[in-house]
């Protein structure tokens, strides 16, 4: 550190994210399995309106996203005017931390929560707290026990990440009753899509003045490359939220794809089948070989050993096959491995590998 140009306070204790691995030395037939990212990647619409964008890149892009918000508010039934567009949900996550926790502020999230809930508390000069989980899923219980007069954000995904876990609507809703009127309830929906029957949170949102919900066209939307989110909350904090939102933060080329994706039904309705399918194929197996897992409502599985030691074991075996998965010891899972659902062919490749390393173990 320098004697005298210092950073904020927290800024120095965040650890650098570690995003999935994509590739090994030596090897081209990679399949990575690491990022949670759709193994079809981005639909035809999408594709289509990326060729077209390129004849626009000397233009500025519009500073309201009035276009991705409408369609937005057509598909999923929202309020236009209280979206919000950003560079992946991170960025919105990053704008809530920003606009409303501080030095002398708590935030607060479950504990195997996603790692930029701390990464952008600790950048807000906020400090973060984490509550324990039961059997690796979101405890309201011990969230409400957690919080304190300073807490002022707390975050919960729901699917989880890494864990594929989710709690019902009703006690999402019993948290957002029980937090202190200064707290704001943030739902992290990034893979909202993938779970039966559920919407994110929006009608939560719209019945109540302390949740939002942050969304993202990263996972089945495949647009991980271009970073895409969006977020939908009260009207009081969108007008918060926008006061720090740069006015290009999105390009004209992320804005015109992202509303191409969300048209695209038949690539939307192919992702989901698909991911079901092989998610219910290849949990099932691994709980046949001794590899357990809990229930996915995600695009993922988690996949936990005996022990650390020999999830690093069956994570080198993988690797020695071309599969790079996850290590989750920073999530404080050490025995685990977060696997994506890639295709059929991939999901057959892990379980083949894994199902020969087990016989190894005895």
């Amino acid at each position: 550190m320098h004697a005298h140009i210092r950073p904020q306070p927290g800024i120095l204790e965040i650890a650098l994210y570690q995003g999935g691995s994509s590739k090994i030395a030596g090897r081209d037939d990679v399949v990575k399995l690491s990022s949670n990212e759709n193994p079809f990647g981005p639909g035809d619409l999408a594709r289509q309106a990326f060729a077209r964008s390129g004849h626009d890149l000397h233009r500025y892009p519009s500073t309201d996203h009035a276009g991705l918000r409408a369609a937005l508010g057509a598909q999923f039934g929202l309020d236009v005017g209280r979206i919000i567009c950003g560079a992946g949900s991170d960025e919105i996550i990053s704008f809530l931390c920003q606009s409303y926790a501080g030095p002398g502020d708590e935030v607060l999230y479950s504990q195997h929560g996603f790692l930029m809930y701390r990464i952008s508390a600790l950048a807000a000069g906020a400090t973060p707290v984490v509550a324990p989980e039961t059997d690796r899923t979101t405890d309201v219980d011990a969230l409400l026990a957690a919080v304190t007069k300073r807490t002022k954000l707390v975050f919960i995904a729901n699917p989880n990440n890494p864990t594929g876990t989710m709690i019902p609507l009703s006690e999402v809703t019993r948290l957002a009753k029980k937090l202190p009127k200064q707290a704001l309830l943030v739902l992290d929906g990034a893979y909202a899509e993938y779970a039966e029957d559920y919407d994110g949170g929006a009608a939560l949102v719209d019945a109540r003045e302390n949740v939002v919900m942050t969304r993202t066209f990263s996972k089945l939307y495949g647009l991980g490359g271009l970073r895409v989110g969006w977020g939908y909350g009260p009207q009081h904090v969108m007008d918060v939220l926008n006061r720090v939102r740069g006015p290009f933060n999105l390009s004209t080329v992320q804005l015109d794809v992202a509303e191409a994706a969300l048209g695209d039904v038949i690539h939307v309705t192919r992702s989901l089948t698909e991911n079901a399918r092989m998610r219910d194929w290849l949990t099932d197996r691994l709980n046949a070989l001794g590899v357990a897992t809990d229930p996915s409502h995600a695009n993922f599985v988690l996949a936990r050993f005996r022990s650390a030691e020999q999830a690093g074991a069956c994570n080198a075996a993988l690797l020695a096959d071309g599969l790079i998965v996850r290590q989750v010891g920073s999530y404080g899972l050490p025995e685990a491995l977060r696997i994506t659902i890639g295709d059929e062919s991939a999901c057959r490749r892990v379980a083949h590998v894994i199902g020969a390393f087990m016989e190894q173990q005895g």
